[in-house]
């Protein structure tokens, strides 16, 4: 071959040579700035500036003592103070509560009472035996445990319970009596006998009164 030949075919394959160096360095230069470009960005957009103690506390937040032990917070999200009982929950009320008409009711005092007896015919209540009490209930309410007394002394709706009287169950002062003053106490039975049986006792009577924070009903409006 012609040495102007050699000459030429030498210099195209060292400008080729040095061609591919150039796109070569290139390329890695372009992929290594791509890299770190993106790297540059997820670590910029991975946390925000921190932001000053004292700028916190222009927007309201306050760091806490070094000495304060946070609360764990819940599964659910919510702290344990957080937590409110269900509306639904029932109070729990003391060992000597018990209930009247459907309401909660406490022992308040007790007096000592001269105790007597009635049934609702004409040989204890005269002329006045209709089968209605001075509150214009029936005799039959409280399936006939009710109590006559000195409204003065224990007002209409007062709740009693009587020792040896309806199961000392609680019965209600509905009615009252000419010679029922003071500590004297009435109680009703259904028949005269049963009111001989009982006779004149010296005993101690329990009043009771609602606990529920509710007013008193009107005794007058509750009939039965």
């Amino acid at each position: 071959m012609h040495p102007q030949h050699l000459k030429i075919r030498h210099a195209i394959r060292a400008a080729a040579t040095s061609h591919r160096a150039k796109v070569t360095f290139l390329w890695a230069a372009a992929t290594t700035l791509t890299v770190f470009t993106a790297i540059r960005t997820k670590e910029s957009k991975a946390l925000p500036p921190l932001a000053s103690v004292n700028e916190l506390r222009d927007q309201g937040f306050e760091p806490a003592p070094a000495d304060v032990t946070l609360s764990p917070v819940s599964l659910t999200g919510a702290r344990d103070s957080d937590v409110v009982a269900s509306p639904d929950a029932q109070p729990i009320w003391p060992d000597d509560t018990r209930w009247f008409d459907g309401r909660p009711v406490r022992p308040v005092r007790t007096i000592e009472m001269v105790v007597t007896a009635y049934s609702p015919d004409a040989r204890s209540c005269g002329p006045f035996a209709d089968g209605q009490t001075a509150t214009l209930h029936s005799v039959y309410t409280n399936g006939f445990q009710l109590v006559a007394a000195d409204p003065t002394v224990l007002p209409y709706g007062t709740m009693l319970t009587v020792g040896g009287y309806a199961g000392d169950q609680i019965v209600p002062v509905l009615d009252c009596g000419g010679a029922i003053k003071g500590n004297r106490l009435d109680l009703l039975f259904p028949t005269h006998e049963e009111a001989l049986e009982w006779g004149v006792q010296r005993i101690e009577v329990v009043v009771w009164a609602y606990v529920d924070g509710k007013p008193a009903p009107d005794p007058r409006k509750a009939r039965g």
